[in-house]
């Protein structure tokens, strides 16, 4: 689908104006696509939704929950930037392209290096925000992972030999992330509440040290800790296999200092993090086209396999110094 027409159609059917220049492509998601549009009317992001994603059985069950929890958010004064509605919707959709339209926010996500231990704070006390506007007793989406490697190296051999090759190289990693994770994932407390699910640096415009979250489209009950865990990691390095422990310490604190007391058996939640196989499975179906539909999307797709995998062998060869790390941390714990 050509995208002059497709967004030229949008200005028209929601009555933004006419478009002023070009539309600009925003780079830094890795599964939708999202443009700055300039019209007469005032500038505006349009969020493109990935046609293979809006494809799954679920899409719309999952969209319409993570829309009703973006409303607690917003009567709970958290910063997000939620997409506008029309028709008393949030998404839209046009020629068969379901998208959601924006005010652009002159803000930018922050480049690793960037990162500060005011941020890490800052985002941290947020998190815990999230967390505490609703609490539950329960299980929450900590469903076991079943991935198949094998099969998936197989498939790979012809039609991707590096991804087989990389796979087949890591396998037993996998296998064994898989299996403790699973194990891990029951004897998290057993507490649920709303969960950002994708609230790491990207998804974080920054004004100064004014936040605004982003993407919102994952919002869903889970577990707080487990959440918690994951992306004290992110913003404290992980995502480029180096984390300083200084910024993850003031993530962590800046949260229970928020949220409450709360004790953690770390080695439990090192294990259960192993939500990183789930992505890594979703390129690995992005890299042999079964879900994808162009080339972009494939080699995407590749370049995630391995920024994936070499994470996932970075947070192994990370594990005694991490949780031996946080054990050592002052965290206000009870």
């Amino acid at each position: 689908m050509e995208l002059r027409p497709l967004l030229e159609d949008i200005c028209k059917k929601y009555d933004l104006g006419s478009p002023t220049n070009q539309a600009v492509r925003l780079y830094g998601g890795y599964m939708h696509k999202m443009y700055h549009l300039q019209t007469e009317n005032g500038d505006f992001a349009v969020k493109l939704l990935n046609p293979m994603i809006m494809k799954r059985p679920d899409v719309f069950e999952n969209y319409k929950r993570a829309e009703e929890l973006e409303e607690k958010l917003q009567i709970a004064k958290i910063p997000i930037i939620s997409a506008l509605k029309f028709n008393n919707k949030r998404m839209q959709c046009v020629r068969g392209q379901y998208f959601y339209i924006f005010n652009y926010i002159d803000g930018k996500a922050l480049n690793p290096e960037e990162i500060q231990k005011e941020h890490c704070a800052i985002i941290g006390k947020n998190l815990a925000r999230i967390h505490k506007i609703e609490k539950n007793i329960g299980s929450g989406h900590t469903d076991e992972i079943n991935i198949d490697w094998e099969h998936y190296i197989q498939l790979a051999s012809s039609i991707c030999p590096e991804i087989a090759l990389l796979l087949n190289s890591n396998k037993s990693l996998l296998d064994t992330s898989q299996i403790e994770g699973n194990n891990a994932y029951k004897k998290l407390p057993n507490v649920t509440c709303i969960c950002n699910g994708d609230m790491d640096r990207k998804n974080v415009l920054w004004s100064g040290y004014t936040p605004y979250i982003i993407d919102l489209e994952c919002l869903d009950y889970g577990n707080p800790f487990l959440e918690l865990f994951d992306l004290s990691l992110y913003w404290s390095g992980y995502e480029h296999c180096c984390v300083n422990y200084d910024l993850l310490e003031a993530f962590i604190q800046s949260y229970f200092l928020e949220y409450g007391s709360y004790q953690l058996d770390w080695s439990t939640l090192y294990s259960s993090n192993n939500g990183g196989l789930l992505w890594l499975e979703y390129n690995v179906k992005r890299a042999l086209m079964i879900e994808c539909e162009n080339e972009e999307e494939r080699l995407l797709g590749i370049e995630q396999v391995k920024e994936t995998l070499e994470r996932i062998i970075y947070y192994e060869s990370i594990r005694e110094t991490l949780i031996e790390k946080l054990t050592s941390f002052s965290f206000p714990l009870s």
